[in-house]
């Protein structure tokens, strides 16, 4: 399989989180000899939050998570992903797969059925044989690895071409705290709450309410800052698990709020580096706008406008469809007084190309494969900043065989 040019070196370091072991198995889903199936295991009494897809035609088990965010858990938690079948648009026969699976864990576990969470990622519209799942749980009951969570995120991939894996780690009250996550997404990225899908872990110790408010706050500054083709999966989902084994309470604090959603940042632009087709990296930064709102609205138009993204593939640079995207953008705007630049090119100001700035050295700068595009808008005080990719020959070809 060809790694995206844009893919890290390695996979990083994660350090083992006190209270989260992971097992994996290969179950046949919809590929055999590939890991498919994801398991990890909570200890009792971590706090359990999420935020999941707006999407009106969401999955089954996005649904199934959405009761259960909140609940405590005396005696510890699950999640359970498989990739290859993202049981979706399949009716009843939806929630009977999620029931039976968590039903099944449940038992297996020694759970309550409402610390079971599910997520599948893959193939809409085909029902999922969650009986190879559950004739797998003897297996991955058996392999827990606190150590485990490289190959859970090798095992939730679908056309991603490589895992991807962020950690941090800082000390709080003279004692270290630890968050590590995993995430996988390449297409039908543009998430409308958080990502495709996204597991972070952490030895913290701190309440629903708090983690919860954390999440959706940090979600809008990263997951929902991305767009590799401006689709939104019915399965996004995104679950945080505190321990709280460290023991080190982080309700109010600053550094781990930062931290975490650093660790959330890096996941994000790890997926839009995964875009499926992907060649280019592209920051999209947006300034001088009347509200945030219309900021992040032009700076969404630009990243999702297909004629921009070939613009980048074939490193020309038309800033006339910058233009043509803020203006269709729906936000407000006044012609003569955009200004755009291509890095630290300055192209137009003002209403009108500037005078310093030459074709020759737009080309040049286009030809990179991490790029910056921003826009002065000229109206208000307020910015936004999203990520994004260019959109290829590749991106056709990966989904016109999608499922073939």
């Amino acid at each position: 399989m060809r790694v995206s040019p844009l893919a890290p070196k390695s996979f990083p370091h994660i350090p083992s989180i006190e209270g989260v072991e992971f097992a994996t198995a290969s179950v046949g889903i919809k590929h055999t000899g590939r890991t498919d199936v994801m398991l990890a295991k909570i200890s009792p009494g971590a706090t359990i939050a999420g935020v999941f897809t707006r999407s009106a035609t969401r999955a089954a088990c996005v649904l199934d998570c959405q009761e259960k965010i909140g609940h405590d858990t005396p005696q510890g938690a699950a999640i359970l992903v498989n990739s290859g079948n993202a049981n979706a648009f399949t009716g009843s026969a939806g929630q009977a797969s999620v029931d039976r699976i968590c039903a099944a864990v449940s038992a297996k576990l020694g759970l309550p059925s409402r610390a079971v969470f599910t997520s599948s990622t893959g193939v809409i519209g085909e029902v999922l044989p969650d009986e190879k799942i559950t004739k797998s749980l003897t297996e991955l009951s058996q392999s827990f690895k606190a150590a485990g969570i490289e190959a859970a995120a090798n095992a939730i991939m679908t056309t991603d071409t490589f895992a991807k894996g962020s950690s941090k780690s800082l000390r709080i009250e003279g004692k270290t705290v630890t968050i590590g996550g995993i995430a996988k997404g390449s297409g039908m990225i543009a998430p409308d709450m958080a990502t495709m899908l996204a597991y972070i872990f952490t030895d913290a110790k701190i309440g629903y309410s708090d983690l919860q408010s954390l999440l959706g706050n940090s979600a809008n500054k990263t997951f929902n800052c991305i767009t590799v083709d401006s689709d939104t999966s019915t399965s996004d989902a995104f679950i945080c698990a505190a321990t709280g084994a460290s023991n080190v309470d982080v309700s109010s604090n600053i550094e781990f709020a930062s931290a975490l959603e650093g660790v959330m940042l890096d996941l994000a632009q790890q997926i839009v580096r995964d875009g499926e087709g992907a060649t280019k990296f592209v920051k999209i930064a947006v300034s001088g706008a009347a509200s945030q709102a219309d900021a992040h609205k032009v700076a969404m138009s630009i990243a999702n406008s297909p004629l921009v993204k070939t613009a980048i593939a074939g490193a020309d640079p038309n800033w006339g469809r910058i233009v043509m995207a803020v203006g269709k953008s729906g936000a407000k705007a006044d012609r003569d007084r955009l200004s755009i630049w291509f890095g630290p090119h300055l192209v137009a100001k003002n209403g009108w190309v500037a005078s310093s700035y030459s074709e020759e050295v737009g080309a040049e700068y286009m030809q990179q494969n991490n790029l910056s595009i921003r826009t002065d808008l000229g109206v208000g005080g307020s910015s936004a900043t999203v990520w994004t990719c260019d959109l290829t020959h590749g991106y056709i070809k990966i989904n016109a065989d999608y499922r073939s």
